[in-house]
Order: structure tokens, then C-alpha cells, then sequence
């Protein structure tokens, strides 16, 4: 029959299981760039470089902005630069390659099938990462993409971006950064003592949050979990065992040093305005 003979429309997944870690510092990188980036530029475009772990999960580590110029559906880029930022990177680390772009604003826009297309013939299945610089009611919209294809008979029609799960990993100093950044209106920047500080008062929350789950178990009100039974067992068998007094010598030591790095960038800082000053003096008489 004659019916037999009709395409079929087909529906090309990229991957099944495509997982995503990015670095602290690619987000601050991207926020650098884009605080920096020309007044006629509504939002950044850059290359994600990094590797492929062994569990297949694609670990973003660090990222250059790309100069581009958009009209309507139309997307430029500079590939020179890209080509040259890319050969620069690699002598200083050869490890990383091309892992996708980034871009910044909320969600996918009508250009970002253009670009990634150019990036799909730098490496097979590229991630895009869309960063909210806006930071919308303090709370910064980082999310990952995969593209699909959707193709009709040996013709493609279009491209499908489908989320994927994205990991977040800072260590507390990082996360301090990241709350700061997330903020739209900062007084000032915290001294070493007030992000201290800060870190203590959420050590004590996740602290307290630990007690009551315990006492809850304890006291029936809560289902144990094993994951998390094991989990705070590990994290108590890690600590160091110290006394009261051992520790807060521990801590003033700590931040004495502290201290005395203060002191003596200030003394720094004080000599090199004494020395500019006698040596403007002296080029005047």
C-alpha cells in the first residue's frame, strides 16, 4: 500500500542520564563578566570548560565570556576569540576542554538554538547553563540544559531544551560569597571576623536542626533513616577530640593571626600612602 510510505516524526533524545556540577567559581566568573560587560549588551555569552567524570557526570569547572552582538533572532560570535581564549586555557591546564556555554538571564531564549548548534560541532551534547543575574527575590536561577532534537524523517525540525539536575557544591567561605552576591544592596563587604561569625551562626542552626531530628527518632515522633543516622555518625567520628581548653586556644590562635594579617596589610597600606606622597614632594621642589 501506498500508505505504507510516510516518515515518521521522531523525537532524539541526547542523552538519557546527563547529570551537571558546576564550581563556585564559574557563577562568580560569569557575574564578574557580566557586570563588566558593554552598555549596548543585554546579557553574556560565554564557553564552559571542564571534564566528563568517571560516573558520567559533567564537572564544570571554570568558563570565559565570548564577545557577541544579537539582532532579533540573529546571534553573532566572535569565533577568533573563543578559538584563542580556548588555546590559552589549555596550556595552563590541557585537562580542560569544552563542556558547553553559558549565558546569562532567565531561562532559554530564541538565539540559544543558534548557539548551541555552533557548540554542538565544538563537542558532542553540550550543556548550556542559564544564570539569573537579576538574582529574583534574593534567589539565583542556576539551571542546566540539554538539547534534544526533534527531527522529521532525515530532516530536523527542531531542538528541545530539557533541565537537567544541576549540583551546587560551596564550602562555607564560598557560600558566605554567594549570599552576599545573591543580595541586591550590600552596605559593605564582611571582614574576616564578621564571615566567621556568620558561619558560626549557621554551624549552630545545622547543630540545632541535629538535635531535634535526634530527639525526635528518639522520642518516636520521626521514622529513623539510616542514610542520615550514618551520615552524623561519620560527620562526629571526623571530628578531632579536644578538650574545652585545647579549643579555644585553637581559636584564639586562629584569630590572633588573624588579627596581625590585619595589622600589618594596614602598616603596608599606610607606608606605600607615606611614599607616594614624599615622592610627589620631591618631583614638586
Amino acid at each position: 500500500m501506498a500508505g505504507n510510505d510516510r516518515s515518521v516524526l521522531q523525537f532524539v533524545p541526547s542523552s538519557t542520564s546527563v547529570s551537571a556540577k558546576v564550581h563556585p567559581l564559574v557563577i562568580f566568573n560569569i557575574c564578574d563578566c557580566y557586570v563588566r560587560r558593554p552598555d549596548v549588551a543585554e546579557r553574556v555569552i560565554g564557553t564552559l570548560l571542564g571534564s566528563l567524570l568517571p560516573d558520567g557526570t559533567v564537572d564544570i569547572r571554570n568558563s570565559y565570556a565570548v564577545p557577541h552582538s544579537e539582532f532579533s533572532d540573529q546571534v553573532a560570535l566572535d569565533i577568533d576569540y573563543h578559538h584563542n581564549m580556548l588555546a590559552s586555557h589549555q596550556k595552563v591546564n590541557p585537562k580542560e576542554v569544552i563542556v558547553g556555554w553559558y549565558s546569562t538571564g532567565f531561562g532559554v531564549t530564541g538565539g540559544s538554538v543558534l548557539i548551541h548548534d555552533f557548540y554542538s560541532r565544538e563537542v558532542a551534547n553540550p550543556i548550556h547553563l542559564t544564570v539569573d543575574t537579576g538574582f529574583r527575590n534574593g534567589e539565583g536561577s542556576i539551571k542546566a540544559f540539554v538539547s534534544n532534537s526533534l527531527s522529521l524523517g532525515d530532516r530536523q525540525l527542531a531542538a528541545q531544551f530539557q533541565e537537567i539536575p544541576l549540583d551546587l557544591r560551596m564550602v562555607e567561605a564560598e557560600r558566605v560569597g554567594f549570599d552576599i552576591l545573591k543580595s541586591p544592596v550590600v552596605d559593605k563587604l564582611p571582614n574576616d571576623l564578621e564571615g566567621m561569625e556568620a558561619s558560626m551562626e549557621r554551624l549552630l542552626a545545622l547543630i540545632d536542626d541535629i538535635y531535634k531530628y535526634v530527639d525526635d527518632v528518639v522520642e518516636g515522633r520521626v521514622t529513623p533513616n539510616n542514610e542520615i543516622g550514618r551520615a552524623i555518625s561519620d560527620a562526629i567520628a571526623s571530628l578531632p577530640k579536644l578538650s574545652p581548653s585545647a579549643f579555644d586556644k585553637l581559636v584564639n590562635d586562629s584569630l590572633q593571626d588573624q588579627l596581625l594579617l590585619v595589622y600589618l596589610s594596614s602598616i603596608t597600606r599606610t607606608q606605600l600612602s607615606l611614599a607616594e606622597k614624599l615622592n610627589t614632594a620631591a618631583q614638586i621642589l
